[in-house]
């Protein structure tokens, strides 16, 4: 019998996800989502780059009740679906008794359900992505390689490879979970306390080599690390060109990112779903624009006793040949891989984790980081000795 798998939310990363998936021998995919034309932009991407389409589902899966009744009908689940929705998506996902593997960048600690899935005796990895994701199970290599670990750096990016003012800037990714980054408080480690810094803060231009001058500010992007590594210095920061954030606080301090309903003429409209319609047409992606996704992960402590640097490197592209983004690509990845792991039972222990919980595993990082590279997508470990602190 093939392995069932049900991936919620048929959006530029949730295409990929199938796509992947189906050109596994041995694994049936349904793809559900309210957006008839997104799934049929599915169907048509999965037999251009699979030559195999898969089942669509036409669902509302604002309905916990809808996801449960699918999620009970596969195997395994795997979400991608907008923020708002993530939470109680994965809690009917654990309710029908499915192991999930999800991406969302949801506001809500998903960590809470880690008791309730342990009742149920069903696995969950979230944040599974490129960052959140790649970054925890990196973040947490480092932390298990490093005794001790002293201080973690992530920065990371999508980018549009094409320069274009006033945004510089296009949108790999769910609209309402971009302006997340530029609204929601950023948690740090700093002294081994948490602390929190307003979006868009801390900001700083660094090099990175392939890629040149890029800005770099305080994201809520640590998220499960802040409470389960124990080192003392972390902090997860966006990238994008230089310019972007001060046109993105402009907007912020003028209110168009707020939330609260305000009264135009005769009608009331909440300034982001405003600001979200006419700002994401001119951020879409246009069919073979060429995006980047850069990465880099930075451990310090000590290896074998002497003080050391470890760094991770991502540098990828749009690849060609499939039409799919870099940053769809390199989010989905992660998240079918471990979705493998999961279906073929090397995942065991009930709950709910994010990656770094798995960084314990060197075989199955190994595993992760050798699919990936067939994938495309390569994380490049350089380590060097440093000076005393």
């Amino acid at each position: 019998m093939p392995t069932k798998a049900l991936v919620l939310g048929s959006g530029l990363v949730g295409g990929v996800m199938a796509a992947d998936l189906l050109a596994t021998r041995g694994v049936a995919v349904s793809v559900a989502d309210q957006d008839a034309e997104a799934l049929e932009r599915t169907v048509a991407a999965c037999r251009r780059t699979a030559q195999r389409a898969p089942r669509i589902v036409v669902a509302d899966l604002s309905e916990p009740a809808e996801i449960r009744r699918l999620a009970e009908e596969h195997d395994i689940v795997v979400g991608a679906l907008a923020s708002h929705l993530a939470f109680a998506a994965l809690r009917a996902v654990l309710e029908a008794g499915r192991p999930c593997a999800d991406i969302a960048f949801m506001a809500e600690d998903a960590l809470e359900l880690d008791a309730f899935a342990r009742r149920r005796g069903v696995t969950a990895i979230v944040d599974c992505g490129v960052a959140p994701g790649m970054s925890n199970l990196l973040a947490g290599v480092a932390a298990r390689r490093l005794r001790p670990c002293e201080r973690i750096e992530i920065v990371v990016g999508g980018l549009p490879v094409e320069r274009r003012m006033p945004f510089q800037y296009k949108a790999g990714f769910a609209p309402a979970d971009v302006i997340e980054e530029y609204t929601r408080p950023a948690r740090i480690v700093e002294d081994g306390k948490l602390v929190v810094r307003p979006a868009l803060s801390g900001r700083e231009i660094i090099e990175l080599p392939g890629v040149g001058s890029v800005e770099a500010f305080n994201t809520d992007g640590l998220r499960s690390l802040a409470s389960t590594l124990k080192v003392p210095a972390m902090r997860e920061r966006t990238l994008r060109w230089p310019g972007h954030v001060e046109a993105m606080l402009a907007f912020r301090e003028a209110g168009f990112f707020s939330t609260d309903p305000i009264r135009v003429g005769d009608m009331r409209v909440v300034p982001r779903e405003v600001t979200a319609a006419l700002l994401f047409p001119k951020w879409s992606y246009e069919p073979g624009e060429a995006d980047l996704t850069v990465m880099r992960v930075v451990g310090e402590g000590r290896l074998d006793g002497v003080p050391a640097r470890l760094t991770w490197d991502l540098l990828d592209f749009l690849d060609r040949e499939s039409g799919f983004t870099s940053m769809a690509r390199t989010t989905a990845f992660p998240c079918t891989l471990v979705a493998r792991e999961l279906a073929a039972g090397r995942l065991r222990r009930p709950g709910v984790a994010a990656p770094e919980a798995l960084a314990a595993d060197e075989e199955l990082v190994e595993r992760i980081l050798q699919g990936l590279r067939k994938r495309g997508v390569r994380f490049e470990l350089s380590a060097e000795s440093i000076d005393e602190p």
